[in-house]
């Protein structure tokens, strides 16, 4: 390949208005296009690096005896109707109609699709399967950011397994996250294998893979001591027993006039925020919620849609608040309410705690959360809620948890019958009975891992691709491209590389050698060997390594291989140079 004939349209600039490093590169390094928001045109350095990547992935799929298949990304809406999914993914589901008025929507994933293609599967015999694909998706993303981090179009791959039973299913799981933990090895990715929600997949557990980076927008709680590592919308943290509780008292009214806020009440009345009973109201499936937290606790949004199971969740509106409760927020309570009420686990068990009175400028002290919340009016459902924060201890080993930014590059889920128990998908089991198919799903972006080792791998000059993802392994600049000797040198270095196995661009482009080389920093090409007429008089040409900027200069008859043997260590390094 030569540079002259390639598109690569690097920008001397950053781009405007970009923040992720991924994406200003990309951009910058002319790897992709954006066309709208969430969607971009992958150039041909982006496809190169791509086609790598599904390389490694593919290899690993094979190793743990998955077989490839490419199913539609057009579905029938009537499949996810029965699944209930396409009430659960609500507005993120591109919905159309044919011509005929057919009902159709583009796969956000493939769940349903592939399950009933596993409903031709009849007896135990056929198992297990595990079929996996690389197919475009589609998300209706309401802020579509970060360049190819959060987009509205995207290539993943997605497998599943199918077992007879739960055994089979774990098997199955781990099979999956040993690929996946040897994938972003390859990769050059640090991801790390966190507990996480399984959200709208449903199932009964599920692992993210999540890329430290300043870029991501999820929050992974870690613990340095013990290995501890859980998504913050599935974290937990070991809870401190408060001190101070007094015998139970009976509650009594008193004023609070301007009091909106769990910080109004400990600064104007000394009620320190433990001791306080946080009070929202949410919509859950169009039931009205009291969610009950300590007042010093933040509610992950997530726990509480996972312990109800519920399609949709939102806060109440003021008016339907006020409506339902006689009160706006900040004096709002659950004693006495008929409503029905999720609490989280730090309140059990709490007296002498202080609520609102549901009047406007009143609240409750003396409230014994067991005796005046949940009783014979709405029963409380008792659940983790509450988001585990930095330097609380971990709930296993009691040491301080860190909190850290990451980008989720993969999940695995054990689904269950989730979707197999819907949609009839079973097999006879070994003593003639039609059991569901025990299923998993497993996912990876394939342009988000992109964007993930962009992230990963890159420093104020540029991009520095792994060698094992690389769009090529050296780039031969030529530093006169119309000396004749010179050109001869470098194409016969391009021949004896291409020989080796190696993958070579010459920029043979009549270019000054400070954009040449500028460009071979800012597009991440693991190794440059410059040929110069400077050099070739001393019979050497100069190869530097773009991830440690070291140059040596070598003897021309032996560049290609060194060059070799060099590329190779690192391809056997699983990514690393």
């Amino acid at each position: 390949m030569y540079w002259s004939r390639m598109h690569v349209p690097t920008l001397r600039e950053d781009p405007a208005g970009v923040e992720a490093v991924s994406h200003r590169l990309l951009l910058r390094a002319g790897y992709v296009r954006q066309l709208m928001a969430g969607h971009y045109s992958l150039l041909p350095l982006a496809i190169r690096v791509r086609a790598r990547i599904i390389e490694i992935v593919r290899a690993e799929m094979n190793a743990i005896g998955a077989q490839e298949l490419l199913l539609p990304a057009m579905h029938p809406r009537e499949i996810w109707d029965r699944t209930g999914r396409s009430a659960v993914m609500g507005d993120e589901m591109f919905r159309l109609v044919d011509r005929k008025g057919a009902p159709l929507v583009l796969g956000v994933t493939h769940e349903e699709i592939f399950t009933l293609l596993a409903g031709e599967l009849t007896s135990y015999r056929h198992l297990p399967q595990i079929w996996f694909q690389f197919q475009t998706k589609f998300r209706d993303e309401p802020r579509p950011k970060s360049g190819l981090l959060r987009v509205r179009e995207f290539t993943m791959k997605d497998s599943y397994s199918f077992d007879i039973d739960s055994r089979g299913m774990d098997a199955a799981f781990e099979l999956h996250r040993g690929a996946y933990e040897r994938i972003f090895a390859r990769l050059g990715i640090p991801a790390l294998g966190v507990e996480a929600s399984s959200g709208a997949m449903g199932g009964s557990g599920s692992v993210e893979f999540m890329c430290p980076s300043p870029a991501g927008e999820d929050d992974v709680v870690t613990c340095g001591t013990c290995g501890y590592a859980a998504n913050r919308e599935q974290a937990t943290s070991f809870l401190q027993p408060v001190t101070g509780d007094d015998e139970p008292a009976a509650t009594e009214e008193f004023d609070t006039p301007g009091v909106r806020t769990i910080e109004d009440l400990a600064a104007r009345y000394g009620i320190a925020a433990n001791r306080q009973i946080k009070t929202l109201v949410y919509v859950i499936d169009d039931a009205l919620t009291l969610v009950l937290l300590r007042g010093d606790h933040k509610l992950v949004e997530q726990k509480l849609k996972d312990t109800l199971k519920a399609a949709s969740v939102r806060p109440a509106e003021p008016g339907e608040i006020a409506g339902a409760l006689g009160a706006l927020p900040g004096s709002l309570g659950a004693v006495g309410v008929e409503l029905p009420v999720v609490a989280d686990h730090a309140l059990r068990g709490r007296v002498n705690m202080v609520t609102g009175a549901n009047r406007d400028g009143v609240h409750l002290t003396g409230v014994d959360v067991d005796r005046d919340i949940g009783r014979d009016t709405a029963p409380a459902t008792w659940a983790d809620l509450r988001a585990a924060e930095e330097g609380e201890p971990c709930p296993r080993c009691r040491n301080p948890l860190r909190i850290h930014p990451a980008i989720e590059v993969g999940h695995i889920f054990k689904l269950g019958t989730r979707y197999s128990a819907p949609l009839d998908a079973r097999v006879l089991d070994s003593a003639g009975a039609r059991v569901a198919l025990h299923m998993g799903s497993y996912g990876i972006g394939v342009e988000r891992a992109l964007a993930c080792a962009a992230e990963t791998h890159a420093d104020e000059k540029g991009l520095r691709w792994p060698v094992q993802i690389a769009p090529f392994h050296v780039d031969v600049v030529l530093a006169q491209p119309k000396d004749e000797t010179v050109a001869r040198t470098g194409e016969e270095l391009r021949r004896a590389l291409l020989d080796r196995g190696i993958d070579v661009v010459v920029d043979d482009r009549d270019e000054r050698m400070g954009v040449k080389l500028r460009d071979a920093e800012l597009t991440g090409i693991p190794y440059r060997a410059v040929v110069s007429r400077r050099a070739l008089a001393d019979g050497v040409v100069e190869l530097t390594d773009r991830g440690s900027g070291e140059t040596v200069r070598l003897p021309v008859d032996e560049a290609a291989d060194h060059v070799t043997k060099r590329v190779d260590s690192a391809r056997a390094g699983g990514g690393s140079r």
